[in-house]
């Protein structure tokens, strides 16, 4: 019987958004609950379909005058429901808990519902792949047009329609496989070479097949600064097949519709299977060119496999940049043919060493899942072990202050070295190493030379040095000592250039003493280097590196060094860096609003992106993984999700 006082309760059950209840054709209790209040429906709510259970007409009676005030009688409600609930029986064993969208508050989110025994299920999956505008998607695209119905289907139905040019294909196939390995991951209990998938499914979902046909015209295969990763990516549905169409003007732009494409499926809780949006429409491109993941390889070891979890978590949030800090003072991990003794007295342990064959693995690793991996030779300080051999090998001190004491008077961070700037024989040794890296990270579009936190104490207390300096008619002051600095800087450069057949490779350079007002435009060249900025985003000399058209790239430390707010390894107290900051810190660094704050522009054309940096004196293999899932995901990932003016860590 409907009252008044029915009538004003009703609106306080409106908890659903029903346009994401629809299931394999389904309507589900809260659909229909909705039309009885007298409530507006959107046609996408109101399909034909199945496993709608249970007569309704206890429920219709007493609300038989709300279904006479939206003009539809009961008898076509009663029509209704024996139609969706004729065709399959099956859906009596799935009643359970009911799924759907919150409305009424700021937040977009599946809630759980009582199953009153009349319902059609909605899983919870099926719920977060329709929940709102974006679904699960991550990061969040520009534009996406989600369906609000699921069809399911099986993994091995799944096939690869190329429409792209025979150099991008090997990449591409190779990605696919990836993708496919990824949709066998979906499943809750599954491992490597298992088949865990139920034979519990539908007859539908056994012959429903899903076809990926992709689109590019270009035979881009590497990775660059002006690459476009662009795509566009629409999903249709045509009886038992569904095509996933992606079009993008590259490879890279094609792999990481791939990556969304697999947040389109989710596994199938009560049928054992597969299921994906009906239909979708989505189109994304990153608002920043870099958007980077350092790990410091050389304070302490990270095996191959440790390496690999990083380049796939990466590739799953559409970071292109893994910034691979492989040497330090602590240690010298990588085996050269041409300078074996540099592993010999700098790795840890003979186990301890990366060999070419397995950074070149690495490369390819990286690049077919949309990553570039930049090399790091620190210099010229950070270098220490692995440098000792010089003497006994006649080419004298080729590194200075190695693990010398007290150490706060000769470095920041122990243990102290420093290249030795009066040794000609450094500068060959240095070119060994450069022509070597070349050839294993082959093609080197960006190489970081470090460059930060030289002591100069350091140097002016080695005698060599200072004999040195007075031998070639140089002071001993501060200036002199950039002035050497940057002559350093600018031979390395030369020297990379030389090994790498004469192809100018733009260099990058952390925020230094080098990189400061009085001193950037003489020593470095803004067409050849970019600054990559680890003080805090309050610096006044990021404003003086973009006034005078420096790119850079952000790593300030307050919001995006993962290692901050640990007990310090040095002394009493937290570190350096502290204190801790949480995701939502790393989440709203914005590069644009910090070049914005300083110069009044967000100046987008210098502001390449940022860089979550991982550094391991306290972080090892077995603690690496929570740090980078806890701080690299909402530190810089994919795509825009903001206005282009307000982008921030989730924009990159």
């Amino acid at each position: 019987m409907t009252t008044p006082q029915h009538h004003a309760r009703a609106p306080h059950r409106m908890r659903l958004r029903v346009s994401s209840m629809v299931f394999g054709g389904a309507v589900s209790m809260a659909t229909l609950v909705l039309l009885y209040q007298g409530l507006s429906l959107p046609p996408d709510t109101r399909p034909p379909g199945e496993q709608l259970i249970v007569s309704l007409e206890s429920r219709l009676q007493r609300l038989e005058s709300d279904l006479q005030a939206k003009q539809l009688t009961i008898t076509e409600i009663k029509n209704l429901v024996r139609q969706l609930a004729g065709s399959n029986s099956r859906a009596n064993s799935l009643l359970g808990s009911q799924y759907g969208v919150l409305t009424a508050s700021k937040f977009v989110r599946c809630i759980k519902e009582v199953n009153d025994g009349i319902a059609g299920l909605v899983t919870l999956n099926q719920c977060k792949l329709t929940c709102g505008p974006f679904g699960v998607l991550w990061p969040q695209p520009q534009t996406a047009k989600l369906g609000t119905d699921v069809v399911e289907f099986l993994p091995t139905n799944v096939f690869l329609t190329p429409l792209i040019t025979e150099e991008v294909l090997p990449l591409l196939r190779e990605a696919f496989d990836i993708f496919k390995g990824n949709l066998e991951k979906h499943h809750p209990h599954y491992s490597s070479g298992s088949a865990p998938w139920s034979s519990h499914w539908s007859p539908s979902s056994a012959v429903h097949g899903v076809e990926v046909k992709v689109q590019v015209q270009g035979v881009e295969t590497f990775l660059t600064l002006h690459t476009n990763e662009s795509y566009e990516l629409h999903i249709h549905t045509d009886g038992d097949k569904t095509t996933a169409t992606i079009i993008a003007p590259n490879f890279f732009g094609a792999r990481h519709a791939l990556e969304t494409l697999t947040q389109l499926v989710e596994y199938h809780e009560n049928r054992g299977t597969l299921m994906i949006v009906r239909t979708a429409s989505v189109y994304d491109a990153p608002a920043f060119k870099y958007r980077g993941l350092l790990l410091d390889t050389s304070r302490n070891f990270f095996s191959v496999a440790a390496i690999e979890r990083t380049l796939d978590t990466m590739a799953a949030n559409k970071l292109n940049t893994f910034h691979w800090h492989i040497t330090d003072t602590h240690s010298f991990p990588l085996y050269l043919e041409s300078l074996p003794n540099m592993a010999f007295y700098g790795a840890y342990t003979p186990s301890q060493i990366y060999h070419p064959h397995e950074v070149r693995h690495l490369v390819q690793y990286a690049r077919v899942r949309g990553i570039r991996i930049v090399p790091e030779l620190d210099a010229p300080a950070h270098v220490g072990n692995g440098w000792q051999w010089g003497e006994t090998h006649g080419l004298g001190k080729l590194a200075v202050c190695v693990n010398k004491e007290p150490w706060l008077s000769y470095c920041f961070q122990p243990p102290c070295g420093q290249l030795n700037l009066a040794n000609p024989n450094m500068y060959t040794v240095m070119a060994k190493i450069y022509k070597e890296l070349a050839q294993v990270f082959s093609p080197v579009d960006l190489f970081h030379f470090g460059g930060d936190e030289v002591n100069l104490n350091c140097w002016n207390t080695t005698e060599e040095i200072t004999s040195w300096m007075t031998a070639n008619n140089n002071s001993l002051d501060v200036d002199a000592y950039y002035d050497q600095w940057g002559v350093f800087q600018e031979k390395a450069y030369q020297l990379l250039t030389t090994v790498n057949k004469a192809v100018q490779v733009t260099g990058i350079l952390w925020s230094s003493g080098l990189t400061g007002k009085e001193r950037v435009e003489r020593y470095l060249s803004n067409s050849k280097y970019i600054i990559q900025i680890w003080t805090k985003g309050s610096d006044p000399v990021i404003a003086e590196l973009l006034r005078k058209n420096y790119r850079v790239i952000f790593s300030n430390y307050d919001s995006w060094y993962l290692a901050c707010g640990a007990a310090d390894w040095m002394s009493k107290g937290n570190n350096w860096c502290s204190p801790y900051q949480g995701w939502h810190v790393m989440y709203d660094n914005s590069p644009h609003d910090i070049a914005r704050n300083l110069t009044g522009s967000p100046h987008s054309d210098l502001v390449l992106g940022g860089e979550a940096a991982l550094w391991s004196e306290q972080i090892d293999e077995a603690s690496m993984d929570a740090k980078r899932d806890c701080g690299q995901i909402p530190a810089p990932t994919g795509s825009q999700q903001r206005p282009a003016s307000s982008t921030t860590a989730r924009d990159l």
